[in-house]
């Protein structure tokens, strides 16, 4: 970092903010849960992140959007670790996030407070007309944490992202 430049663990969790996820550009990686710890060692910042999973094709380009935002505040020495324990967790993304998804189109996952087997049989519920008579179309999605689902009430097809 600069001399003098004073970057705060707080400065640095707001500018992580803005950092989308690369592949739902409307909600950021902290209100994906993704972003886990934050710290200012000496001259070094260090970045925890959790994938929604280990082989996430998205990984790298997370990484490297990490950085470059932090950089951009005067860091020199970023260091984003990738943390697979505990397992990311559908449950923290974020309730403004889960608002965003929706607007989005996707559906987002239900609460399942660590008990997915749970979330299997719920239905998902239609992100553009809120009805609960959709069924599921293809269980592998776009992505591995998406699932295809179709509504019957307003004939739209939509994503849910998975319970994890």
């Amino acid at each position: 970092m600069e001399r003098g430049l004073c970057l705060t663990t707080s400065l640095i969790w707001k500018a992580l903010e803005e950092v989308k996820d690369p592949e739902i550009p409307v909600v950021s990686l902290v209100e994906m849960g993704i972003v886990r710890e934050v710290a200012v060692d000496d001259q070094v910042v260090v970045i925890m992140i959790t994938p929604t999973f280990a082989g996430c094709p998205a990984l790298q380009v997370m990484i490297n959007d990490v950085e470059a935002r932090i950089r951009q505040l005067g860091a020199e020495d970023v260091k984003v670790e990738v943390v697979l324990a505990p397992p990311w967790s559908s449950d923290w993304i974020t309730p403004e996030a889960r608002v965003k998804l929706k607007s989005f189109g996707l559906a987002p996952p239900p609460v399942h407070g660590g008990r997915v087997e749970m979330t299997f049989f719920e239905v998902a519920v239609c992100p553009y007309c809120d009805s609960k008579n959709t069924v599921v179309k293809n269980d592998f999605g776009p992505t591995l944490c998406r699932s295809i689902h179709y509504c019957q009430q307003c004939r739209q097809p939509f994503e849910q992202f998975k319970a994890l």
